[in-house]
Formats: C-alpha cells, sequence, structure tokens
C-alpha cells in the first residue's frame, strides 16, 4: 500500500553521485517501498539537483528505527553545531586584548 507521505525541501551543499560530486538543490524525504533495501517499507531520502534530472541524485533507503537515528545524530549535530557557531561569532567580535584605544 502506497503512504503518499512526501516532504520536499530546499537543500545548499552537495553530494556524490554516480556521475560524482553535484551541487544539492532539494531532498525529497519519504516513506514507501523501498527501490533497493529489502524493507516492506522505508524512510527514503533523495538528494537532487533539480537542473540534472531525476536520474542524477544521493539516495539513501533506511529502516524506520534508522531513520530515527539518523534524525537524532543530526538534531544533536546541529545543536553543537551552533553552539560552535555562536562561540566563532563571539571571538571575531571581541576586541583584541591589548589595541590600542583611539581618543585617549
Amino acid at each position: 500500500m502506497c503512504t503518499s507521505i512526501v516532504e520536499i525541501v530546499g537543500v545548499e551543499g552537495a553530494g556524490k553521485s554516480v556521475e560524482g560530486w553535484i551541487s544539492l538543490t532539494h531532498a525529497v524525504v519519504s516513506y514507501d517501498h523501498p527501490h533497493h533495501a529489502l524493507l516492506e517499507e522505508a524512510v527514503a531520502i533523495d538528494f537532487v539537483n533539480s537542473t540534472h534530472g531525476p536520474g542524477t541524485r544521493v539516495a539513501v533507503e533506511l529502516t524506520l528505527q534508522s531513520a530515527k537515528q539518523l534524525s537524532d545524530a543530526l538534531a544533536r549535530t546541529i545543536v553543537a553545531a551552533e553552539i560552535e557557531e555562536r562561540a566563532r561569532s563571539q571571538r571575531q567580535s571581541s576586541p583584541v586584548p591589548g589595541a590600542a584605544k583611539h581618543g585617549t
């Protein structure tokens, strides 16, 4: 039975397809019958560049449990990356110790 569960989101990045590295424009996430994984249903993620056509894609098919673990890992990584980016931004905007003050 087809689930019709599909989400499409714009993305920026790169992925390695059979044609080599491609820039990405979209990710399609679905839950349906897999094409290759030996599962009844799978969470499928297709990373695509809309200008390359449907044949050029980076695809994965995961069990529901694996998709949950991937989602959790992504969430943890995003939180850690945001903390790192805030710290980097604060370091770049902080005055340099020992720098001469103007007007004194």
